[in-house]
């Protein structure tokens, strides 16, 4: 379970070294936007060790750099053997590109005598041409588990202000919302970059899960709280699922087609709905954050 993917710079070692502590889902080392330049090797090398040595208690991503840089072939060739949980490939915007990337992987699982296909694909789609082609990218191959939209570089190249109610980006989030759900995969929405707007965080957050997203990214590890809290279910809504599953397994036992619930039908959509709750609620549990 996914709810909140905190990004942690990767050429910060006190940051990385405490990620484990800061409560998320998953922890993003990133390779890319966080890191100048002239440290691209020095953080690789951080990377590497970490996830060598960091026990970070929750899945472990890294961010690479994108495959139009000069750097992303030595990123795949540290981490990849170190076996992160997932691969994030920055601003992909077409099939063709993941399919590069998962024959690279490959290869250097082979070569390292790992099992083919450990290592997951987290696209992060963040240009036009990226949504436009999302389903495709999502569809891509089998090492895709989910599609990540990133808000910041998205607006910039639609060439459009990016502002914390995020009406510039809506289309673009409903769109891989939809492009993930066809494709069978997670889908999580942009960081809200405003550390301290916690009531836009929230809101931001919310909107998030109102659209359909399975959980979101952050910059600031003060929002991670909140995001778990927000993409968890609530009691009224575990109870209810409770009711539901009750209800329906009791009709089954009586041989009925058919059975309601507070004076409404229950359909195959309210009982997968109430499923999904159920196991969010147990995965939630399991990792703890759920007070």
């Amino acid at each position: 379970m996914r709810r909140s993917m905190l990004f942690l710079p990767g050429n910060a070692p006190n940051m990385i070294i405490n990620g484990g502590t800061l409560r998320a889902d998953s922890v993003i080392l990133d390779l890319e936007d966080s890191v100048a330049p002239g440290e691209k090797d020095a953080a690789r090398i951080l990377v590497r060790n970490a996830l060598r040595t960091v026990d970070f208690g929750c899945e472990t991503i890294v961010r690479i750099n994108s495959l139009d840089s000069e750097f992303y072939e030595e990123d795949l060739k540290e981490i990849v053997p170190c076996a992160p949980g997932a691969i994030m490939p920055p601003k992909s915007s077409r099939r063709e590109d993941i399919l590069r990337l998962d024959d690279m992987i490959e290869r250097i699982e082979e070569e390292n005598y790992m099992k083919k296909g450990k290592i997951k694909l987290i696209p992060l789609i963040e240009t036009a041409l990226g949504v436009e082609n999302a389903f495709e990218i999502a569809s891509s191959c089998g090492r895709v588990t989910a599609i990540f939209l990133g808000g910041e570089d998205l607006s910039a190249d639609l060439r459009c202000k990016r502002t914390k109610s995020g009406e510039e980006i809506l289309y673009a989030r409903e769109r891989i919302v939809c492009a993930a759900r066809a494709a069978g995969v997670e889908v999580y929405d942009t960081p809200f970059t405003d550390a301290f707007d916690d009531e836009g965080l929230i809101a931001d957050a919310k909107l998030a899960k109102s659209l359909g997203f399975s959980g979101k990214a952050a910059v600031a590890p003060r929002h991670v709280y909140a995001i778990n809290e927000i993409f968890s279910p609530t009691k009224e809504e575990i109870d209810y699922a409770k009711e539901v599953m009750g209800v329906i397994e009791e009709a089954h036992r009586l041989g009925k087609g058919a059975a309601s619930l507070h004076g409404k039908m229950i359909d195959p959509p309210i009982v997968e709905r109430a499923r999904l709750v159920l196991e969010a609620a147990e995965s939630a549990e399991r990792r703890g954050f759920d007070e």
